[in-house]
């Protein structure tokens, strides 16, 4: 019981720092040094990406009219548009996917520590407050998903490469702040990082899943379902929160936020630990 209340807690933080540009990573790294599960250290790993599937059914739930482009009971079957859309989705995580399934292991070997957590956390936080100070009184050039071109979604992409070779980047971070960059909207911006979640997510659980195999244990079923439940819940919560806020709100609160996180990451595991 104790384990199941753990992954509750695990899927709230999840459900969370998974959308808001501060880094899941960083958190689930403060996390498990307070509160560890007492699993294996093969099932904790895979634990760790494959949670991320309740947050993902949450961005499917939502944006379903959005990027579901086959309508079988009307006359116009396919939303062409919408395939287009998925196009520029994959040409994104093309650059992502490829480092991933080729050195995915070797980063995490090496790269996967509170120094590079701590100082992503504060890079990516002061860029996100100099970027929206710059973008300041500006009128974004692409205000619609449509809107966006081959070329604007792969550079997209190269930012979400960061974010998989630096833990501590923020996958929606870097893609949110590479997109107000290069003239995106904060609400096209946020909403194609939702998307592009999706077959990254579920390509990164496939393979942890695939890796770990499927012998769960009771106790380890349910903390899986368990924490994949509650991310859904919280995710959809947290998604439309976010998506109202950043209508009328800028992106500085997160920046701020991430600085002083990192500062505390720093400051624990450096000095305190």
């Amino acid at each position: 019981m104790m384990e199941i209340l753990k992954a509750v807690i695990y899927g709230i933080v999840e459900g969370i720092t998974e959308w808001l540009p501060v880094s899941s990573t960083g958190h689930m790294i403060l996390l498990e040094k307070f509160m560890p599960m007492e699993v294996s250290e093969e099932f904790w790993s895979m634990f760790l990406v494959v949670v991320q599937l309740g947050a993902i059914l949450a961005v499917v739930l939502i944006f379903w009219n959005k990027i579901f482009p086959f309508h079988f009971y009307q006359r116009e079957k396919i939303d062409w548009d919408i395939m287009e859309l998925w196009g520029k989705i994959l040409v994104a995580c093309i650059p992502a996917g490829v480092v991933g399934v080729v050195f995915g292991d070797w980063l995490d070997e090496h790269f996967y520590n509170f120094w590079i957590v701590a100082v992503m956390l504060v890079t990516v936080g002061i860029i996100f407050i100099i970027v929206e100070n710059q973008n300041k009184g500006n009128r974004p050039m692409i205000r619609t998903t449509k809107e966006l071109t081959w070329q604007v979604a792969f550079i997209i992409g190269l930012f979400q490469l960061v974010a998989a070779i630096f833990p501590g980047t923020s996958r929606s971070g870097a893609t949110i702040v590479g997109a107000l960059m290069i003239g995106v909207s904060r609400t096209v911006a946020a909403e194609f990082t939702f998307y592009l979640a999706i077959p990254v997510m579920f390509g990164a659980s496939l393979l942890k899943l695939l890796g770990f195999g499927f012998a769960f244990t009771s106790q380890e079923l349910g903390i899986l379902l368990t924490g994949m439940v509650v991310s859904f819940v919280v995710s959809v919560l947290v998604i439309r929160l976010l998506m109202g806020y950043i209508r009328k709100h800028d992106f500085k609160v997160f920046g701020w936020y991430r600085i002083i996180l990192g500062a505390v990451v720093l400051l624990y595991f450096g000095v305190l630990a």
